[in-house]
């Protein structure tokens, strides 16, 4: 069985879930604690990292419900990848739409940050895509 196979698996699943949970506590933790500090190394504004902070706190409990259980629902999958890729989308309209002035190492950031969550967000919807549709009663 290949990596990808492995991690799209309802095993993997909870893992890639999991690891999603982990980096989105650490980015929320990050962006809360030292919002202003980060607003000046990144060129980000610091209402911005505070809005998001909070936000993934939200999607922090939500992947970590998920990876609890053994089949996560359907329709909360789909929800929290709709998110990742929103999260994605979201990081290149401020490296890319001209709202912002993200500083180099804010452009590397963001750049960082939609890969990783691309790649979480393309492994939950190809585990999703595997899983089993809930019997028709």
């Amino acid at each position: 069985m290949s990596l990808i196979q492995t991690l799209t698996s309802s095993t993997g699943l909870r893992l890639v879930l999991w690891a999603d949970a982990l980096s989105g506590s650490a980015t929320a933790v990050l962006h809360l604690a030292l919002a202003g500090s980060l607003s000046a190394l990144l060129g980000l504004p610091t209402g911005l990292l505070s809005a998001s902070g909070i936000l993934l706190l939200l999607y922090v409990a939500l992947a970590g419900l998920l990876a609890l259980q053994s089949t996560p629902p359907r329709a909360l999958l789909g929800a929290l990848i709709v998110g990742n890729f929103a999260w994605v989308a979201a990081c290149l309209v401020l490296l890319f739409g001209g709202a912002v002035s993200p500083t180099p190492l804010g452009q590397a950031y963001l750049v960082v940050q939609a890969v990783a969550v691309f790649v979480l967000a393309e492994l939950q919807w190809m585990a999703l895509r595997r899983l089993r549709p809930a019997a028709v009663a």
